[in-house]
């Protein structure tokens, strides 16, 4: 036998899943919990007091009647007595021999030999009487008998059942109402919901931010009071569903600006520590991944909608065959065994002790279920009255600042629906972690604990012009200390998503540099209008040309702007760049992608553009007809583009002076000819290509003053290369050069000559008739000797010879009184060989004793 405890904890669900269990899934547990008891009672009372006493029914020969009603008990309408001797002429059966059997030794298993027979017994084995008096010659032993057989034969099963079919639909319907909070591909994902809506209703950072919320909703209603007085022209509108109610930013939108409206600053309602915060992003986390998880089937619904089912059926079935057996309960049976050769008697009238006991239990069952499918059948109208696989924050957005919790669906929908049953402040408090408003609120809140003024003064630099730099890299957003750095030059902000700039920026007087890498910042109006008016250079690195802040193109007073990323669209047809009508100060374009044309908006600073730099990645640059249009230009970088020939469009630029096409696949240039209408032209970089010659018409380029021709494919330089008089800079290496002709030494400006890596065996001695020579790179060739003449060159600061075939230097270079050592590149055992004088004129810079090696 067990104890009710026992059998009540197979309904007893963890506690923390109560507020999973909404009114009448509590209701139909305690309705369980009470048919438990019954089925126990009735039990119980069946085991210890059911029983059935039957006698004889005396049939008279004559007329004996038995008319059953409808109700299966038997109705006595007419019995006839049987006279003494018909009486005495029944066939009897003796039982003398038998073992005696006792009620109460039924009960306690004792037998014949442990129970001794009183008078009255012995007076019963003589001869039993009826209830006339009369005698039926029964025994004891005989009665005992018939009362267990008319048990089984004459009561209907329900009552001697009962008990037990209630205890197994209990069970059943037990098993029913919380199989979904058991079964394991629904278990883990209500207690891994049921743990985290618990720690977000309990985290200081749910309630710092509504009680924010109530803050900035009194704000709210104190500011429109106040805007009732303001003047018509002044805007007070603002999206108050929006993480900037207050500090308008500058969206993607549109390039339009609401009025300044005064800063207020909403105090803090709590203080959030440093471990509270770091629990509370790892909620957001949490929240999260569990939100993808959940909201990709709708297995619980189903589940949920299955068991409530299961039991809706089982409560039909229970009230139909239930009913039918009311009235079989009955106190009174009649019972025809078959004993008639054992007992000489063939019916017998019985009564049953517990009819009346469990006739009642049995209505209330019934009351019970009915109550208990009613509940199942408003729960099925519940679940299907309403989509429960939506859930929407509507009402929570609109009562807080948080309005971009988003709708959610499926099972995650479900159980916050099921959640609303118990509290709706458990779905209030867990909006607020849905909500990427509330999560940037929370990361500012880490981000200013751990990134103080001080630390952000250690990772100060300079950087190579000697301005003062500072790098933040992957961070959740910019630390509010960054604006107290009043003497920032350059503010390098890199893979920062929720960047934001505030007004507190026009602390920053000498910020004049940003560079925006994977960092679609957004600024308010106030720190805008600060970096329209001083910001001079600005760095974009983006994936995509929406990554692109709109404000950028809005920056009036811009003079530098890099765009380092993917500027086609997906169709590869259309630029996707914004205009650039508004910056009117812009010199400078820098853009580094994958273009084929020239993007058309450019053109909208051709006007006063002066230098334009385009490399692409190895996409081939077909379009070129909008640098017409950029007549001021006077510095064009078009590097990495295909270009097999030097576009025409380059000729109109009437005021060029730098032209840059390096990394192409030019292999002709005889297009140079038409550089001659380019007068103001003096530097030509033709480096990186496939150049096989250079054309005698390169000599109309009279005012060329730098030639770069490195990494071609040159095997001769022409003479006509050196009729350029004004030439200061010549870069020809890693070509295939085997002889330098000896008309160099008529470029008396050349200052700088570059022809390492080829096949030079001779330095002609006309080399060093150019005295101005500076840098002198001579290394990778296959020089043999180094000319005494060396000397002459007394400005040469930088001599490259390492690479080549020699066996000594000359000892006039000493000569060279600029040269030191940190200027020569040459092995080690060459510099050897030097005179000990010429070591220590070399060395002069050092100030220190030689040592060997450079």
């Amino acid at each position: 036998m067990f104890t009710l405890a026992e059998v009540a904890s197979l309904s007893d669900i963890q506690p923390t899943y109560r507020i999973l269990k909404p009114w009448w899934d509590v209701f139909m547990d305690y309705l369980a919990v009470v048919m438990l008891m019954v089925a126990i009672f009735a039990g119980t009372m069946q085991l210890t007091k059911d029983q059935v006493v039957c006698l004889p029914v005396l049939q008279s020969t004559v007329n004996s009647k038995v008319q059953p009603d409808t109700a299966g008990k038997a109705d006595f309408t007419t019995v006839e007595t049987t006279t003494g001797q018909e009486e005495a002429s029944m066939r009897t059966v003796s039982f003398e021999s038998a073992p005696t059997v006792t009620p109460e030794s039924l009960l306690s298993g004792a037998t014949s030999s442990q129970y001794q027979p009183t008078e009255s017994d012995q007076e019963l084995k003589k001869g039993q009487k009826d209830s006339s008096g009369r005698k039926t010659n029964l025994d004891f032993q005989q009665y005992v008998f018939i009362n267990q057989m008319c048990y089984h034969l004459a009561l209907p099963w329900y009552s001697k059942y009962f008990p037990y079919l209630v205890l197994i639909h209990t069970i059943i319907l037990i098993v029913s109402s919380n199989f979904w909070f058991k079964y394991p591909k629904t278990c883990s994902k209500i207690e891994h919901f049921v743990s985290i809506l618990g720690k977000c209703f309990e985290s200081p950072w749910t309630t710092k931010a509504l009680s924010e919320t109530a803050c900035e909703d009194s704000e709210n209603k104190q500011r429109l009071t106040g805007a009732q007085s303001l003047p018509k022209y002044v805007s007070t509108s603002s999206d108050e569903g929006s993480p900037s109610a207050s500090t308008p930013m500058i969206t993607k939108s549109g390039f339009k600006f609401s009025a300044d409206k005064p800063m207020i600053e909403i105090p803090s309602v709590t203080i959030l520590d440093k471990k509270d915060g770091e629990q509370a992003k790892a909620l957001f986390e949490k929240v999260r991944k569990f939100r993808a998880h959940v909201e990709d089937s709708d297995l619980i619904y189903k589940l949920y909608v299955g068991q409530t089912v299961i039991k809706t059926v089982k409560f039909i079935f229970i009230l139909c065959y239930t009913a039918n057996f009311v009235n079989t309960i009955s106190f009174e049976h009649i019972c025809n065994p078959k004993v008639e050769h054992l007992i000489g008697y063939t019916q017998f009238e019985c009564t049953h002790n517990m009819a009346y006991m469990l006739k009642k239990l049995l209505i209330s069952y019934i009351s019970l279920i009915c109550v208990y499918g009613f509940i199942c059948l408003y729960t099925l109208f519940w679940l299907f009255r309403i989509p429960l696989k939506e859930y929407s924050f509507e009402k929570v957005r609109e009562e807080s600042s948080f309005s971009d919790i988003p709708d959610v669906k499926n099972d995650f929908a479900f159980l916050l629906h099921m959640v609303d049953q118990y509290d709706q402040l458990y779905s209030k408090r867990f909006g607020v972690f849905l909500s990427e408003v509330s999560e940037n609120k929370l990361r500012g809140i880490s981000l200013n604990h751990e990134w103080t003024y001080e630390k952000l003064r250690q990772h100060v630099s300079r950087n190579a012009q000697d301005k003062q730099e500072l790098h933040l890299f992957m961070l959740s957003g910019v630390p509010d200390a960054v604006f107290d750095l009043t003497d920032l030059d350059v503010l390098k902000l890199e893979l920062i998503p929720e960047a934001k700039i505030t007004a507190k920026i026009s602390q920053m007087t000498n910020l004049q540099e940003l560079h925006l890498y994977h960092c679609p910042a957004k600024v308010e109006q106030t720190a805008f209008s600060f970096l329209r008016d001083h910001l001079r250079c600005l760095h974009v690195k983006f994936t995509d040309v929406a990554e692109i802040p709109a404000w950028v193109y809005l920056l009036k007073t811009l003079r530098e702007l890099y765009l380092i990323g993917n500027l086609n669209s997906e169709n590869n047809k259309m630029i996707g760049l914004e205009s650039l009508r508004e910056l009117r100060h812009l010199k400078i374009l820098h853009v580094k992608s994958n273009l084929t044309k020239i993007p058309p908006n450019i053109t909208d600073v051709a006007p006063h553009l002066t230098k334009l730099v385009i490399h692409n990645d190895g996409t081939k640059l077909v379009v070129l007809n909008s640098l017409k249009k950029m007549t001021n230009v006077a510095e064009l970088e078009l590097q990495n583009c295909e270009l097999e020939r030097i576009p025409h469009a380059i000729f109109s630029l009437s005021n060029l002076q730098e032209l840059d096409l390096k990394s192409n696949s030019i292999r002709t240039i005889e297009e140079i000819i038409s550089f001659q209408h380019l007068k103001r032209l003096t530097c030509l970089k033709l480096w990186h290509n496939k150049i096989v010659s250079i054309p005698s018409s390169i000599t109309h380029i009279k005012n060329l003053e730098s030639l770069y021709l490195s990494n071609n494919k040159l095997e001769t330089l022409p003479a006509a290369l050196f009729s350029l008089q004004k030439l200061r800079c010549l870069d020809v290496s890693y070509n295939s050069i085997a002889v330098i002709p000896v008309e160099i030494g008529l470029l008396q400006n050349l200052q700088h000559f570059h022809i390492t890596g080829n096949k030079v065996d001779i330095l002609p001695k006309q080399l060093f008739k150019c005295v101005k020579l500076r840098t002198l790179s001579l290394g990778q060739n296959c020089i043999t000797s180094i000319p005494d003449k060396v000397s002459q060159l007394l400005q040469l600061t930088y001599l490259e010879l390492k690479g080549n075939c020699l066996d000594r230097l000359p000892a006039t270079l000493g000569q060279c009184q600029l040269l030191r050592k940190s200027g020569l590149i040459v092995e080690d055992h060459l510099f050897d060989t030097l005179p000990s004088e010429v070591k220590e004129v070399l060395n002069q810079d050092t100030g220190i004793p030689f040592a060997n090696g450079i």
